[in-house]
């Protein structure tokens, strides 16, 4: 997974002045999310970091202001596992912002336990792919909005993972019972919310086609982040160990992982060279997804039962 890192490609000094953009980075206080917001705030990007607790941001957005005390950085409180605070986040930022340039859905948890959020969902499958696509779809106004301004280039970003590879064509999005089900592994639950993130990118670029908005997905590499402690909350003290004692050797940095989601938010070649509903892998290298995560018919099952399941809730108009 290293090596590549010693070939040329695209670095956080590459990214284009951001001066006038606004960009919402999800789970930005920690990992790849914060090296994110820290890269684009450096060029400065207005950023909002979509955090769930508050202290944790704060210090977050310290220490980027420590870096550059001229970055624009703000809170916005978000917890994906309530999707009563993905919409209040959502209704904040429009309160606050009358355009969003970048929307990069970065948090995710990984190889958790089985459990259910507060909505009664599958805690993977609602925090890597559902409160996403309820966060994106209530922004979808100001995307489109700012999407028809003068001299932009809007964006949104899906960090998916090669752990799509996990999931397999028993994996059906024709009911709610289909995805909420427990699985043998928690790894398939993990593959089934990262193929989540692949379809919805496709399916985001079928219906936002005529609009100026770049909708991209990536896998950001196998980092050296609090991912960790999924797998360990699930198999113990062997996995947190190598985690806490191997991770530093065999995996990459976190500003190593961040630099795929940098290239596909702020790029100029994404533009340049059209990508849409396209997938990355490190370092920003334009790559193919499994024959899964390219069937158009399972990425409209996944929107229509993701639209089904918010309009049930009561978070989205039928």
């Amino acid at each position: 997974m290293v090596f590549g890192f010693f070939e040329k490609h695209f670095e956080a000094t590459d990214i284009p002045d951001q001066t006038g953009k606004v960009v919402i980075v999800t789970g930005g206080n920690t990992g790849i999310g914060y090296e994110t917001c820290l890269h684009l705030a450096e060029h400065n990007a207005t950023i909002y970091m979509a955090a769930r607790t508050e202290s944790r941001a704060m210090a977050a957005m310290q220490k980027i202001k420590e870096k550059n005390p001229n970055a624009k950085v703000h809170w916005l409180k978000m917890d994906l596992m309530d999707l009563s605070s993905v919409k209040d986040a959502a209704e904040e930022f429009v309160k606050r912002e009358t355009r969003l340039d970048v929307l990069v859905n970065n948090a995710g948890i990984m190889g958790c336990p089985y459990e259910l959020s507060k909505d009664g969902i599958d805690v993977q499958f609602q925090t890597n792919h559902l409160g996403h696509y309820l966060f994106t779809r209530l922004l979808q106004p100001v995307l489109t909005s700012t999407s028809r301004l003068p001299d932009t280039s809007v964006r949104v970003v899906n960090v998916s993972s090669m752990a799509h590879k996990m999931a397999n064509s028993s994996m059906k999005f024709d009911t709610f019972e289909n995805v909420n089900q427990q699985y043998a592994s928690t790894w398939l639950r993990y593959g089934q919310s990262k193929l989540s993130n692949i379809l919805f990118t496709k399916a985001l670029t079928k219906r936002w086609g005529n609009e100026k908005i770049f909708v991209n997905t990536l896998h950001p590499g196998v980092i050296n982040s609090e991912l960790g402690r999924g797998p360990a909350a699930s198999y113990g003290r062997v996995v947190s160990w190598f985690y806490d004692v191997l991770g530093s050797i065999t995996l990459i940095n976190t500003y190593q992982g961040s630099l795929t989601q940098l290239y596909c938010a702020a790029s100029k070649e994404i533009e340049e060279k059209n990508y849409r509903g396209q997938y990355f892998i490190p370092y920003a290298k334009h790559s193919q997804p499994t024959a899964l995560a390219q069937d158009e018919k399972l990425a409209d099952n996944l929107w229509e039962l993701s639209e089904k399941i918010l309009v049930e809730k009561g978070f989205l108009k039928a």
